[in-house]
């Protein structure tokens, strides 16, 4: 029997006038990995802070097992600006111990990609006060996992974390004994590493079995069965559990309530959007051109970023772009903002970038743009248009727009002054969305949003018709909102991943196993001909070719996903189905095989 390690009982907290936790009653056992969700402002991170007994609770009690051994991530750390890495991190040991220790070895190569820290200017030694406020949470995060714990709390430990690192944090806390409590609003971690779920709601906490994707099945039942929730946000839920059951069965582990209820749930709902309609909507808007990349090279200062890139974003693509920190992501970005504001009068280093002539673009960058203090957050989004037109004869007010994004009647009238970094951030996204875009370009959107906004994002992303980039170390939201993924592999290249972030991981992988053994990584047999120019350049047209091809494929394989559920009790039918979309399959990898092989002409 697991011994119990935290019991909170009866534990209520107040702020003000607001109850954010009333008559809570929960425990924390050994083996349990648990996953903490809820809007920003509901009492994740209170009640977490109560469980570790860093904050009181007005009433009700919190109790410890004796000789408990705890370690608390924190969003502020308490590094000592004084001190160096080396101290913080492995304290007095000498070279020869913590380098032959397997688990600092393992935390400090998958948290800063090598035990002599690329990317800090004196490795080890470097000193902790000038270092940025990611530098110091990864410090602090590595100073805690290094230690043995019965409990690790984590306050958002992805944050500042890439997708390598995120997917290496997954795979070591699955690997620990201890207990784990985290709060974070990346869903695919908690899909990859909680076994429960507590959703903080009006005061209350919901228990939940299995990760994330069976809290969503969970939740929608429990909805259904009681009918408490308005329509609004039961449509949200019922439209993300699609998307889950149809698009993704494999990130889900064994739900534990009846399967057949959710697919009931969802027998009548439609995929998460009509990406043909979509499309033919977007290149009215559009026209053929919306970015051609013509042998661009892209440079911060003195280093090249990305070499010879020759590259198209077609109307109604919605590209998820990921790559390691520092290899020209928000480079890349910016320098087609640049092209299209100055109507490509500003060009790159060489190489030449041409934009449509009726793009309207809106770029949210990962600096929260300064707004007067004294506007409300209604006039904050007035002042850009009073409605916008969504497509499709969708059209919202301002205020039904707010409402979409979190900014209920009474939050309307809150100065901006006293929103939160968070809120900010949402108001910056829906005043771009005003304007009315035809183009979006969005540089870490899901920052400081909680699960619940990001849903309803993702729902209105659905039926937004447009050309889209989107960079986020957020893997869930990428899948979500994307068709296709780019890499920047820090190679100064571009590269389309068929199989999306999984082949880039492989690939990350790859590259630093032909590091470390001193070899180049593998690449097919060199050329014993230079290709000519002539030679590239319909190699890259093939290239585009496959791409709309790939793109076409996948569009026959979500109708006959959708064919094969509508028919589901005709046996014959569904053989047949089955049998195309296994020609399409084929087909799919030929066409990528073809696609890999070209890339190396290209």
């Amino acid at each position: 029997m697991a011994v119990n390690l935290v019991n909170v009982e009866n534990v209520s907290k107040v702020y003000g006038t607001r109850a954010l936790l009333d008559g809570v009653s929960l425990g924390v056992s050994e083996g349990d990995r648990i996953g903490v969700v809820g809007r920003n402002g509901d009492g994740k991170t209170t009640l977490i802070r109560m469980l570790a007994k860093l904050e009181d609770a007005d009433s009700g009690r919190v109790t410890h097992s004796g000789g408990l051994r705890m370690g608390v991530l924190t969003q502020h750390d308490s590094l000592d600006p004084e001190a160096t890495v080396r101290h913080e991190v492995i304290r007095d040991l000498a070279d020869h111990e913590w380098a032959g220790n397997a688990k600092i070895r393992d935390v400090l190569t998958g948290l800063f990609g090598g035990l002599d820290l690329p990317g800090f200017p004196q490795g080890l030694d470097t000193v902790i006060g000038p270092l940025s406020g990611g530098e110091r949470r990864r410090i602090a995060l590595a100073k805690l996992l290094i230690d043995e714990q019965d409990l690790i709390v984590l306050d958002e430990p992805t944050n500042h974390l890439d997708v390598e690192g995120i997917a290496w944090l997954a795979g070591h806390l699955r690997e620990r004994r201890s207990a784990l409590v985290c709060v974070t609003h990346d869903r695919w971690f908690l899909d990859q590493v909680c076994t429960r779920m507590w959703d903080v709601q009006r005061g209350v906490v919901h228990e939940y079995e299995g990760g994330y994707s069976d809290y969503v099945f969970a939740r929608a039942e429990r909805e259904r069965i009681a009918a408490t929730e308005e329509a609004k946000r039961q449509n949200l839920v019922r439209k993300e559990l699609a998307w889950l059951r149809r698009g993704a069965p494999a990130r889900t582990s064994k739900p534990r309530f009846r399967v057949e209820a959710a697919n009931d749930l969802i027998k009548d709902v439609p995929p998460p959007r009509d990406s043909s309609e979509l499309m033919k909507f977007a290149s009215s808007r559009l026209g053929k051109t919306v970015f051609d990349l013509e042998d661009v090279t892209v440079t911060a200062g003195p280093k090249v970023l990305l070499k010879h890139i020759t590259w198209q974003l077609g109307p109604g693509d919605r590209i998820g772009l990921v790559g390691v920190n520092g290899a020209g992501k928000t480079s890349l970005l910016r320098a087609l903002a640049d092209a299209a504001a100055t109507g490509g009068e500003r060009q790159p280093a060489d190489g030449h970038i041409r934009v449509g002539k009726t793009v309207k673009l809106a770029y949210l960058s990962q600096e929260v743009a300064e707004l007067d203090p004294s506007w409300r957050v209604l006039e904050a989004v007035q002042r850009v248009r009073e409605r916008v037109d969504l497509g499709k004869g969708r059209e919202m007010t301002a205020g039904q727009l707010c409402e979409t994004f979190g900014f209920g009647k009474e939050k309307q009238w809150t100065p901006v002054g006293d929103l939160s970094g968070g809120e900010r951030r949402r108001l910056q996204l829906l005043r771009l969305l005003m304007d009315e875009p035809n183009v979006l370009f969005l540089d870490e959107p899901t920052n400081d949003l909680d699960i619940e906004t990001l849903t309803q994002l993702e729902d209105l992303l659905d039926g937004w018709p447009g050309s889209m980039i989107v960079i986020s170390h957020d893997r869930f939201f990428i899948e979500r909102t994307t068709d296709r993924v780019f890499a920047l592999l820090g190679d100064g290249t571009l590269r389309m991943l068929p199989r999306g972030i999984d082949e880039y991981l492989e690939r990350r992988r790859t590259m630093e196993e032909a590091a470390a053994a001193n070899v180049p990584a593998a690449r097919p047999a060199a050329r014993t001909t230079e290709k000519s120019a002539s030679d590239q350049r319909a190699a890259k047209k093939e290239l585009q070719k496959i791409e709309r091809q790939l793109d076409k494929i996948s569009e026959k394989e979500t109708a006959l996903h959708a064919r094969i559920a509508d028919n589901a009790t005709d046996f014959a039918k569904v053989a047949e189905l089955d049998a195309e979309l296994r020609e399409l399959a084929g087909r799919r990898e030929e066409l990528e095989l073809r696609w890999l092989e070209l890339a190396e002409d290209a």
